[in-house]
This record gives C-alpha cells, sequence and structure tokens, in this order.
C-alpha cells in the first residue's frame, strides 16, 4: 500500500516537473532507498522537415476575400469565398396590403444589397480591389467535404451567362464619409448592389434581385420554411471573386444579403429590411490561391522548417520511438515533452505575416481524417500546443515556443502498434512508412464561453484560414541546438 501512494506521489510531482525546461535529478527527491521506486530521465533527436499542404479542408464559417503579394517570397495569394445564406424556420414577409412597393406588376424592392462585413484585414485599406460576385446556378451540399482548391467556377456551380455583379473597392470604404464611418455603430463592410434587372433560371424578369427574393415568397411560401428550402428554390448562394488589384486581403466574418421595401404604418410609409446571413448553419468556403512554385522553394530549404496558413507548409516530425523505448521494455513513460522554437525573421516589410497561434500534433496518416470528422485533440493521439506558450509575458523559458508538455501516450501507443506489427509482419515497418511519423498543423479554435462555476470547454477545431508564416528551427541542415523530446520513465525495482 505504501508503495502504491509512493508512486501515486510521484506521477504528480512528474505532472509537476513536465512544466520545466530540465529533468535532472528529480528522482532523489521522491523517494528513499526503502521504496525502491526508480525514476530515469533521457532526451532524444527529433528530426523535422518541411511539407508542403496543397490544400485543407476548408470549414470556417468566415470567409477571406483579396490578393496580397507575400513579404517572404514575392508570390501573389489570392483569396475567394462562396456564401450561402441561412434564414429563421418559417419565415415570413409581410402580406400584401401592408406592403407599400408594388405596381402593375405586383410588390416589389426599392433595392437589395450584399454585404460583406470585416473584422480585420491583412495589407493596405487604400488598395483598390476589383471583385465580382457571381449567383450560384446550384448549391454546395452539406455533408459533402470541400478543401481550400475545390473552386466552384472549375466545378460548374457556377453559369457564365448567368447573374453577376462587378464591385470596385477600398477597404477604407471612402464613399462613405468621414462622420459615418468614425461612428461608433459604424461596422467595416463592402457593399454589393444587386439593384440591375435579374433574369431567373426560367426567364422571368424582375426589377431587381430583391424583387425576385419577394415575389419568389408570395410564389410560394414554403421556400422560406427552413435554410435548406431556401438555398435550393430561391438563392443557392454567391461567389465572390477578385479580378483585379493586390493589396488587401479581408476577414470577412459575416455575409449578408438585405431587402429594402417599404410598409404602411398608419398613414406613412417606413423601409423595412430582410436580412439573410450567411452563418455556421449553412456552408461557407474560401478558396485559396497560392503559388506553388515559391512554396516548394520554401519547402525544399533545410535549414528550418516552416508552417503556413491558409493553405502552404506543415512541419513533419519523425519521432525516436524505438530510441526512446530500448531498454526500457518494462518501464513506464511518464512524460514526453517536445518544444519547437521560433525563428524570428525581418522581411523588412510593414505587412508581415503573423505566426500562427496554436498547433495541433497529430500521426500523419490521421491529418485529414481528423478534420473531415470534426474531431477534438484527446491528448492521447491529438494534442494542442500550450495555451500559455502563446500568452504568458512572465514565464520566459515559453516565450517564442510551441510546446507539447506531454505526448508519452502517443508514444506509447506507436511502439505498441510497431510491436504488435511486427509480430504479424516482419517488414511492416516498410509497409508503414508513416508510423512515427507526426505532422505539426496551425489550427484555430472555437471555445465556450467560460464562467465563475464552468471553464471554458474546447468545441471545434479547424484548419486555420488566416494568414501566417512561422518559420521553426529544425531541417535536416539546422544551424542551431536540435529539436528534443525530453523523457522521464519510473518503475519500481526488485530490490
Amino acid at each position: 500500500m505504501r508503495n502504491k501512494f509512493i508512486y501515486t506521489l510521484a506521477l504528480c510531482a512528474f505532472a509537476i516537473v513536465s512544466c520545466d525546461e530540465t529533468t535532472e535529478n528529480i528522482g532523489a527527491s521522491l523517494t528513499d532507498s526503502n521504496d525502491h521506486l526508480k525514476i530515469m530521465t533521457d532526451t532524444f533527436i527529433v528530426s523535422s522537415r518541411s511539407i508542403v499542404a496543397d490544400s485543407v479542408l476548408a470549414r470556417s464559417s468566415n470567409g477571406y476575400l483579396g490578393r496580397i503579394k507575400d513579404p517572404e517570397t514575392g508570390a501573389t495569394i489570392t483569396g475567394n469565398f462562396m456564401a450561402q445564406f441561412h434564414i429563421l424556420e418559417n419565415y415570413k414577409f409581410p402580406a400584401d396590403d401592408e406592403i407599400a412597393t408594388k405596381d402593375g406588376n405586383g410588390i416589389y424592392a426599392d433595392s437589395c444589397e450584399l454585404r460583406l462585413y470585416y473584422n480585420d484585414f491583412y495589407g493596405d485599406s487604400l488598395a483598390v480591389m476589383k471583385m465580382t460576385a457571381y449567383e450560384m446556378s446550384r448549391p454546395m451540399e452539406e455533408g459533402s467535404v470541400y478543401y481550400s482548391n475545390y473552386d466552384p467556377m472549375d466545378n460548374g456551380y457556377i453559369d457564365a451567362n448567368g447573374f453577376k455583379v462587378s464591385k470596385t473597392y477600398t477597404l477604407a470604404n471612402m464613399k462613405d464619409n468621414a462622420e459615418m464611418r468614425h461612428s461608433s455603430s459604424y461596422v467595416p463592410h463592402i457593399s454589393i448592389p444587386l439593384n440591375k434587372e435579374y433574369t431567373d433560371k426560367n426567364g422571368k424578369k424582375y426589377k431587381n434581385y430583391g424583387t425576385y427574393i419577394m415575389q419568389k415568397y408570395k410564389e410560394n411560401p414554403s421556400y422560406f420554411k427552413n435554410s435548406y428550402n431556401f438555398i435550393h428554390e430561391v438563392c443557392p448562394g454567391f461567389y465572390f471573386k477578385i479580378d483585379n488589384g493586390i493589396g488587401s486581403m479581408a476577414n470577412i466574418y459575416l455575409s449578408q444579403l438585405n431587402v429594402f421595401y417599404k410598409v404602411k404604418k398608419g398613414d406613412k410609409e417606413v423601409v423595412a429590411t430582410a436580412s439573410f446571413s450567411g452563418t455556421e448553419e449553412v456552408i461557407q468556403k474560401t478558396v485559396i490561391s497560392n503559388d506553388r512554385n515559391s512554396i516548394k522553394i520554401l519547402a525544399e530549404d533545410n535549414s528550418c522548417t516552416y508552417l503556413r496558413t491558409p493553405a502552404g507548409i506543415f512541419t513533419e516530425l519523425t519521432l525516436p520511438v524505438e530510441e526512446i523505448a530500448k531498454g526500457h521494455e518494462r518501464d513506464t513513460l511518464n512524460t514526453a515533452k517536445i518544444i519547437l522554437r521560433k525563428i524570428n525573421t525581418d522581411v523588412g516589410e510593414k505587412h508581415s505575416l503573423v505566426n500562427a497561434t496554436r498547433l495541433l500534433l497529430i500521426q500523419k496518416d490521421s491529418l485529414y481524417s481528423f478534420f473531415e470528422k470534426n474531431k477534438l485533440n484527446d491528448n492521447k493521439r491529438t494534442f494542442l500546443s500550450d495555451a500559455k506558450s502563446q500568452t504568458s509575458k512572465t514565464e520566459s523559458s515559453y516565450n517564442n515556443t510551441y510546446v507539447f508538455s506531454n505526448i508519452s501516450s502517443l508514444v506509447t501507443f506507436i511502439n505498441k502498434m510497431k510491436t504488435e506489427g511486427e509480430k504479424r509482419d516482419s517488414n511492416w515497418k516498410a509497409s508503414h512508412p508513416n508510423w512515427n511519423r507526426v505532422v505539426i498543423v496551425p489550427v484555430s479554435v472555437k471555445m465556450t464561453a467560460g464562467t465563475t462555476y464552468t471553464p471554458a470547454q474546447i468545441i471545434a477545431i479547424d484548419n486555420e484560414m488566416r494568414l501566417t508564416s512561422t518559420k521553426l528551427v529544425g531541417g535536416s541542415a539546422n544551424p542551431y541546438s536540435p529539436i528534443e523530446i525530453s523523457v522521464v520513465y519510473s518503475k519500481f525495482s526488485d530490490k
């Protein structure tokens, strides 16, 4: 019983020690010679390399619109995106006799617009950009997998002769007066008017796109019963594509379709608005175009490794599983810690790309299924870098690093998988070349709002879709200290 108590105490101490940079000489402080609990520490070299990620699963509710010049490579990066619109269940327009905007052809909209709200951007807000909004000819479907290189235009979702509107804009939006832009209620956005004549797929003409929306409701209110009906019967969505310009990339957090009309209020007429928003309930998808040659050149730089998003480069680590297990077949692997160090870069540009915020460590063969199946990190086979490695200002040991505090369960799992595999097949490793390889992937993490009584919980992990570039110590020609995995073993000795 005493030994069990001491062993439990030792494990608690390991958890504390694993937060430090070193694990030297910890055993003597935990036990005395009568307990026979032996604690051992060691470090092993971890090899790394950059791997090209041609595309990532594009499942963010945000869209990215623009074209910028990569300050590190000089190549262009273009972001286009598609938005569908969500409606409330059993949405209703007012009855015809309440609507003031009507003529011999029935009710109509005074005007209609698409608004793209952005909360931040990369580049120059005064850069002149030109884009085109294309109405999609059919919707992208829930349950399908769409990666960041899946272009709706190339895959038949856009009718070349269909409805489209071009717009020249700057993110500074100088067309709104200064008083309006500096108002506390002003939200930066790109406005795209949809006021020209619209012809539907059956050849029927409408005063504008808003009039089409209103009259489709009058035709059959069930089209507005839910988002599925609305998307399939009325508006499949819009694709926003950059045509010209370079210098800005906007993070679109909300797309909105607004229909303006007038209703009767006593003896007055007042403006009413029907708004349909792009939300997580329906598909929002970014299409990213990178210069593949520039990405390839960066990935071939063996003096370091890279992390570049939204689709560009990941870092692959080869874990020294056999070396860690050798001579410790009967020991318990308590901790295995990896620290990845960033290399500060100065590209001499005002608008340098930011570093990735949070990283996921995952087995290479599970990379795509993890995101496709909406999985969360389990701290057994998938791990997030410690949040404090990015936010702590007081712990100097974590500055400029990404820390994976304990991946011992993954190392143990991989070693067991190899051992059992080789019992069945002596050539198991050759037929499983990725058996001890993991990939480091920048991710965005969504969490619940924590309270005094309930800590915040992770509810979603997605591929990072922001523009980021991170340079890490590593590579086969690494001029710095090597990447290491620090481990702690324990066992009860027989004596």
